[in-house]
This record gives C-alpha cells, structure tokens and sequence, in this order.
C-alpha cells in the first residue's frame, strides 16, 4: 500500500464523510472551522479593500455604459436583478416531504450585463483594475478624469501593447475575453475539455484567441499561466490565486443590501439570511461569502455548492489541504454537466478565507440540475444554465439537516437565496436541450 492510499485511509477514519463522498453520494457537511465575524481580523481582505473595488466600479462607470448597451441601462453599473421565487417555493414543496420556512429568492447573475454570469464581477473587475494601474502608471489618465476616454481609439492602441491570459472552464473566459478585447489588450482564454463549444465560439467571435486543452481546468490554468507569463508585457488573471478576482465579487454584498432594503428584508438574528453558491474553484462564492460577512455579520449563512463528480472545495476544507489535494487523488473523475462547477482542486487564495466565513457545502448530482433548470423554467419564466441551478435544494438540504438547531437560528423568519450563477448568453437551442433534458425526469 502506497503511503498515498494510506493517508487516505486516514482521512476518512478522520472525517467518515469522505466515503460517500467517494462513492459519489450527495451530502451536506456542517462546517467546524466557521468563525464569528469579530475573529476574522486575520484575513488577507478588508472591508476597505472592498470600498477600494466599489469605487474602481464606480470610476468605470461612464466606460461601461458607452460600450455595452445593457450595462448602459443601469449607468455603466453591472448588477442584477433579486427576484422573490414563490412558484418555485412552492414546486419545491410539492416534491420533498419538508418545506422550505421563510421566503425564497433568485438573485439573478444569469442576467449580468457583459458576460451574463456571476464571472462578470471578478473577471471584469480583474481587467479593468489591470487597466486602470497600467493607463495610470503611463500617465494618461488620472481617477479624477472621466473614464468614458478608456473608450477612445488612443487607448485602445495603447492596450494594445499589452497581452491578458486567463485558464478557465468557460464563463470565466467569457468574461475576461469579452472586456479584455473590448478594451484593446490581446487575450489569449485557455479552455479546459469540458468548456461548451459555444463559448468557445463566442470568445473568438468577440475578438479573443480560443486555445483548447484536452485536460481540465487544472491543466488549462497551468497551461495559461506559463504560456501567458513567458510573453513581454503580458498579465495573467490566476482563478486559483487572485485577489482582485475575490474582491470583483465581493462588492455584491453591498448591492444585495440596497436590493433587500427595497423590499423591505430585514437581516439580524431574528432574520436570518441564508445564502447558497454554486461553486467551481471556490473564487466567486468565496468572494461573495466573505462580502456578505462584512456587510451582515453573523446574521448571514453562506452554503457552497458542487456537484456529487467535483467536490473539489470540499474534500479541500474538510481535509484541511485545500488546494494540497484534487478530487483525482480520491478516485473520483470531475466530470460534470455543471461546466463551470468541473473543477478538481480549489483556489488557494479563496480556501484559506472561505474556510472560516462559509457555513458548509452540499454536493448534487448532475440530473438534479437539470430538472431544476426545468422546474426553475416552468414555474418562473426564468432560464439559466445547469450549474447555476445548483443552489435551489438549498433550503431543503440544510433545513434537513441539524445546522439550525445547533445555532439556535429561526427559520421561519429566514429569507433564502439562490445564486443563479449563469445562462444569459447560452444559445436558444443549447437551452431548449438543457429543458428537455431535466422534462424527461422531474424528480429533483
């Protein structure tokens, strides 16, 4: 026996979840590691990190709005919309024997402007921080300045100059593709196996140079990163390692404050708010965990989600390895339908936060997506892609667990809700599959 299979044997003495976790099973692990917000003075990010970001998506504003229509409709601000779900509460209800207590919510990054997925806020934000420090550093600009100038064809030369790579599984890609192009910079997306064709095709579309690996987001990261790297005046946006991506993300707890206070939600003990996020490497749910601790406190419960074939942030948490172990290394194969969730090993950057701000992580299997894409559709007119349906057995799965009965938390007073990651810019006819597919089985 390999000291390899003997560690593991260790892990899953120590942590008996391992197993089904293994065998592919679903399940909901509590996490132990989860601090009080008071005891989180020790992380790498601040609150005033994450003003710094707003007023970075502030000063862009004006550029946005010129160059993208359906950023323009909000003045250059790239948000979406909360929408309050109750038919599909109510389907939810229909099929399980618990019930979801309190309200239930979709906040829609599905409907993102510029890229159509929740990667709109830390890829676009990456970029635009990169470009801002590089016209700043040159100086022709100053943050004093309009920033509607980033449009002009002077610095759309002068970024030419200038190289973005970026690994990814695809909506990522997209979003770094589409921003970076659009500003001027050459941009190379390093594509994984289980990126969906169509993505590929709307990246070269938009301006951006597709190179496609046999592997998965682990090689195409490592790929990117030394390809991008070994280029003069070439910058990288590392998914497992960034900061600037955690931080894009995180500014949406600030909007989603504004969003509840316009329909009247109130977060505090009483109140609770729990939320739940599909998660591929653990950057984007991360960065919106670690928000939303900042701006609720511990009124706030954040759920990760991945599917049952890469539970990579998981067995990474749970371990206490983090991005030391992949889900390859216990037999399991990351290959999921949940394209942006198919990742193999987790974010260190994001591990070493989210393993003291998240609450826990439930894992689902590829057919449930599916049905609740098609559930999702039929009861609210609301299309997504399948990993983004990813957090919608939320409520049902922590309520059945013991989560609230051991934090002595209220659930009939909780407000949940579901981050709808992605699907905005998936074709008419990739959709009507995707439909298809979970109408054959709506057992979720």
């Amino acid at each position: 026996m390999s000291i390899e299979r003997q560690q593991i044997r260790k892990w899953i003495s120590t942590y008996p979840l391992l197993q089904p976790i293994m065998n592919l099973q679903p399940v909901v692990w509590l996490n132990p590691k989860l601090k009080k917000v008071e005891d989180l003075n020790d992380l790498p990010v601040s609150l005033a990190d994450m003003e710094k970001a707003e007023q970075l998506w502030q000063r862009f504003a004006p550029f946005l709005a010129a160059e993208f229509p359906d950023a323009a409709e909000a003045d250059g601000l790239v948000e979406s919309p909360l929408r309050e779900i109750s038919n599909m509460k109510t389907q939810l209800n229909e099929r399980f024997t618990n019930t979801i207590e309190g309200s239930l919510f979709l906040k829609c990054d599905n409907e993102l402007p510029i890229a159509g997925s929740i990667k709109a806020r830390g890829g676009v934000y990456e970029v635009l921080h990169h470009a801002e420090k590089l016209a700043i550093d040159a100086d022709i600009i100053s943050t004093d300045q309009s920033y509607e100038q980033f449009s002009s064809e002077k610095f759309k030369q002068f970024f030419g100059q200038y190289s973005i790579g970026v690994g990814s599984t695809g909506n990522l890609g997209l979003s770094i593709g589409i921003i970076s192009a659009k500003l001027g910079f050459q941009v190379s997306v390093y594509m994984s196996a289980d990126a969906k064709q169509w993505k590929k095709e709307l990246l070269r579309e938009k301006g951006a140079t597709v190179v496609e690996f046999e592997g998965d987001f682990s090689e195409a990261i490592l790929a990117g990163r030394n390809e991008t790297l070994a280029k003069p005046n070439a910058y990288f946006v590392d998914d497992e390692k960034s900061k600037h991506l955690f931080l894009g993300y995180s500014v949406a707890a600030f909007r989603l404050k504004q969003q509840l206070n316009d329909v009247g939600v109130t977060v505090d003990a009483e109140h609770p708010l729990f939320v739940y996020l599909p998660c591929g490497v653990g950057g984007a749910p991360g960065g919106i965990a670690f928000g939303l601790k900042q701006v609720f406190g511990d009124a706030v419960h954040c759920f990760f989600v991945e599917p049952t074939h890469s539970p990579a942030v998981l067995i990474g948490l749970m371990t206490g390895e983090k991005n030391k172990v992949c889900v390859q290394d216990f037999g399991i194969d990351n290959v999921t339908e949940g394209d942006g969730l198919a990742v193999g090993r987790p974010s260190s950057f994001a591990s070493g936060i989210s393993e003291k701000t998240v609450s826990g992580i439930y894992t689902v299997e590829d057919q449930q997506l599916f049905s609740l894409l098609t559930l999702l559709a039929s009861s609210e007119g609301i299309f997504v892609e399948p990993s983004a349906t990813a957090g919608l057995l939320g409520p049902l799965k922590i309520q059945a667990s013991d989560y609230a009965q051991l934090n002595n938390i209220p659930m009939n007073t909780a407000t949940h809700i579901v981050w709808a990651t992605g699907g905005a810019l998936v074709p008419k006819d990739e959709m009507d599959g995707f439909y298809q597919r979970g109408n054959k089985d709506l057992r979720v």
